[in-house]
């Protein structure tokens, strides 16, 4: 029953697992498909921006498929337990929700574009689901690294919210909050990586899907 509370409830601090001062795994160094460092360091002029929006392995493809992204890394963000694995995150003890880490550069797809295929991506009015997953870890999230991409993230929420209350839908749920100290992301395991990759999983599935409804675009300029 506690187990099953959690799966729609988010746990306060008191209530998260301790969690482990180190990562209880190793990350890849590279990229699967793209080849580039998962963890960095990144060449100067590009950008960093995080989001959730339901199963990480189709929402970290629909990424790394975009022209101008130069790395993509799933993982954990937005909870309490420090270095958490993925069957803590899926107990709903963690407060996390599972994420994207998107390294592009700026000249070639703006923070803009990044939204629009975020909001495209999935249905952001579900709370603590997508679809057939149900759980806090789906919930639909944007974790911004500047002032800027605040800005933009709420402008373009804002205005999808119109487009999507003409077509029948309720409130978007999407948190939108600064990827700041006290929401860091943590990498997922090593399978998790590009799961969906030709190389591990050729015609893999997941169900990720947005709700046909399109996205403004060029209503939330970001000011890098």
């Amino acid at each position: 029953m506690l187990f099953s509370r959690f799966k729609t409830q988010l746990p306060t601090p008191a209530e998260a697992l301790e969690g482990r001062p180190e990562p209880a795994f190793a990350v890849p160094e590279r990229h699967t498909v793209l080849g580039n460092p998962l963890l960095g360091p990144y060449p100067d002029g590009l950008e960093i921006a995080d989001f959730g929006l339901g199963c990480f392995w189709g929402a970290e493809r629909k990424f790394w498929q975009t022209e101008g992204v130069w790395t993509t890394l799933v993982g954990y963000q937005g909870g309490h337990t420090p270095n958490p694995t993925y069957e803590e995150v899926c107990s709903g003890h963690t407060g996390h929700t599972e994420a994207v880490r998107v390294v592009y550069d700026p000249a070639v797809v703006p923070y803009t574009s990044l939204l629009k295929l975020f909001w495209e991506s999935h249905d952001p009015t579900q709370g603590f689901r997508q679809g057939n997953d149900v759980g806090t870890q789906y919930r639909s999230a944007i974790y911004t690294h500047s002032p800027a991409q605040q800005q933009a993230a709420e402008a373009s929420r804002d205005a999808y919210r119109t487009v999507l209350h003409n077509s029948g839908y309720t409130d978007i749920t999407t948190e939108i909050l600064p990827a700041d100290h006290t929401r860091p992301f943590y990498p997922a395991e090593a399978y998790h990586q590009q799961y969906l990759s030709d190389a591990k999983n050729p015609g893999g599935y997941c169900g990720i899907g947005g709700t046909g409804v399109s996205c403004p675009v060029g209503v939330a300029p970001a000011e890098d």
